[in-house]
């Protein structure tokens, strides 16, 4: 079965039973095929709604339709986007819907009033995802990636899907599937207990499809090939024929008897699995689980004010708030008491606001990222690694207009660490600071993670994200106090690694040495941070290394 073929199948599958099938996930970003396979569902015999990932609570839910009810003078209440009979909501960028979305979503999905969706997945990087509400109550997924208009084929959806929906409900179940599609879904490492549902009900409109009143080994095949593929998280070894037990010859009746059960070859369900695995999928799990903690900062990482940005739903708030009131919300959330508050006062002219009914501004920004280069100026090679951070500065610079990044530079050399670039995306402004940086003296490592925490602590306090790059040889030798003591300032310098991991700042570190220097990668582990070893590292090499990283 052709990607095509297993794409238009769950379709049909979706249009013969949406109230049980709830969903189908596409990932697919926007091309040709996508917008005939997306063609292809206006076929499908409900109404259709599209919904944008980023809709507020007042779209979703209706709201008190202002303007009527001042006018008439009644409540006037407008209709939600959910609040409408059976219908197919389209969710492009699911991936990136907001949460109250998918978990209003998802509860109208669960009222059972026959609604269903179509996610829309066009993620690029590999941890962009379908929320995991709606991925587990979605049946299907499919993958129209890498698809040609070539391998596009004209399809239509079977005009008798009613007399189908009603043939599904007599397909007869054999006793042993129920007990072997859980079985399955154990030794492939998938939770959700909905998924051995979906597939016995898939099972059933597949053979209705074929005008089958029993279920068989191929109905089988395709549930747990459309089901369970994108489910799996590991994939189970089968064990090795056992030998052959005597048979009991005292139960000759039960085994002649056994025509109502359907035992189907583990390894045959496996093999349908493996064939709709994407390849490097549980290779890409197995790795997801070793990658460092996500600190979820960076560049666009959301930030709740109430000042600026894109508008939020107003929330409830004491009249002391120093946010902005919201007075439409107000008035919105204090209409529907007006007839009672009337009554206790009727000399009151107006509409009569207690302070339950207050709602305050709010808005989502997004923040700016801090890249603090702590740069080792200390020692015969200190002039070499400065000029290595001029250079991956000025490159950082340069694509920082479209990263929205700011770039700091501390230089820590002699007793203590300097700030000799404060925060800046100003190109010419960092020119000049860097025209001249001293170097020489000992290494005052401590100081200079102290001064990276303390700045990288006031942009968080800005609302920035702060990323620290370490480049050092980490043999530091000056304690904080200034005493040239080497026990005392490799202790210095692991307590402050100590606090920004307990700070769970982002941290790079880069190690300068011509060998790789084993207590910098302790250090470093310490911090929770990055590793890379750059021998003779130049401008160029830095700044792809940074960039790398804060890609990953």
């Amino acid at each position: 079965m052709t990607p095509w073929d297993r794409a238009t199948l769950a379709l049909t599958l979706l249009a013969i039973d949406p109230k049980g099938f709830s969903g189908l996930i596409v990932r697919a970003r926007v091309s040709p095929v996508r917008d005939a396979f997306m063609q292809i569902a206006k076929q499908l015999p409900m109404p259709q709604v599209k919904l944008h990932p980023s809709m507020t609570a007042q779209v979703l839910d209706g709201e008190i339709d202002l303007s009527s009810t001042l006018k008439s003078n009644a409540l006037v209440m407008q209709k939600g986007l959910l609040d409408r009979p059976p219908s197919l909501f389209t969710l492009p960028m699911a991936e990136r819907a907001d949460p109250y979305l998918t978990a209003r979503l998802s509860q109208t999905l669960d009222t059972g009033d026959g609604h269903c969706f179509l996610a829309l997945d066009e993620g690029v990087d590999e941890d962009e995802s379908i929320p995991t509400s709606l991925s587990d109550r979605a049946a299907f997924w499919i993958s129209l990636d890498g698809l040609a208009l070539a391998d596009f084929d004209a399809f239509q959806l079977p005009e008798n899907l009613e007399i189908i929906a009603k043939a599904v409900r007599k397909v007869d179940i054999p006793d042993d599937i129920p007990e072997q599609l859980v079985t399955l879904a154990v030794s492939l490492g998938i939770p959700s207990l909905r998924a051995p549902t979906l597939a016995l009900r898939t099972a059933q409109a597949h053979a209705a499809l074929h005008n089958r009143d029993v279920i068989n080994a191929d109905d089988m095949t395709l549930a747990v090939d459309l089901v369970y593929a994108h489910r799996a998280t590991r994939m189970p070894e089968l064990q090795e024929d056992e030998p052959e037990q005597p048979q009991d010859t005292e139960q000759p009746e039960r085994q002649q008897n056994d025509d109502d059960t359907l035992t189907i070859p583990e390894d045959l369900l496996l093999d349908a699995v493996k064939a709709a695995l994407p390849s490097d999928l549980l290779e890409k799990l197995a790795a997801g689980a070793k990658n460092k903690r996500n600190k979820g900062t960076g560049t666009g990482a959301k930030q709740t004010g109430n000042r600026r940005g894109r508008p939020l739903p107003a929330r409830a708030g004491s009249k002391s708030s120093s946010a902005r009131v919201d007075l439409i919300a107000t008035l919105r959330a204090a209409i529907p008491y007006q007839t009672i508050r009337k009554r206790a006062q009727p000399d009151r002219l107006g509409p009569i606001i207690h302070p339950g009914d207050l709602r305050h501004k709010r808005y989502q920004t997004l923040s700016d990222r801090l890249l603090i280069f702590a740069v080792d100026a200390s020692g015969s090679a200190a002039m070499a690694r400065l000029a290595e951070a001029k250079g991956a500065v000025e490159m950082l610079l340069g694509e920082a207009y479209a990263r929205r990044d700011h770039v700091a530079l501390i230089s820590f050399r002699g007793l203590d660490a300097e700030v000799l670039l404060p925060p800046t995306r100003s190109l010419v402004q960092t020119k000049r600071r860097l025209a001249a940086l001293p170097g020489g003296g000992g290494t005052p490592l401590a100081s200079g993670l102290s001064a990276a925490m303390s700045m990288a602590q006031t942009a968080s306090q800005k609302g920035m994200c702060a990323t620290i790059v370490l480049l050092t040889d980490g043999r530091a030798n000056i304690a904080l106090d200034g005493q040239a003591n080497r026990k005392q300032a490799a202790e210095d310098a692991e307590k402050i690694a100590s606090e920004i991991s307990m700070l769970g700042l982002e941290t790079l570190v880069i190690d300068t040495t011509i060998r790789p220097e084993r207590a910098l990668k302790t250090l470093a582990e310490k911090i929770q941070a990055t590793y890379i070893a750059m021998p003779r590292a130049d401008a160029k090499g830095v700044s792809a290394a940074v960039t790398a990283s804060l890609a990953s």
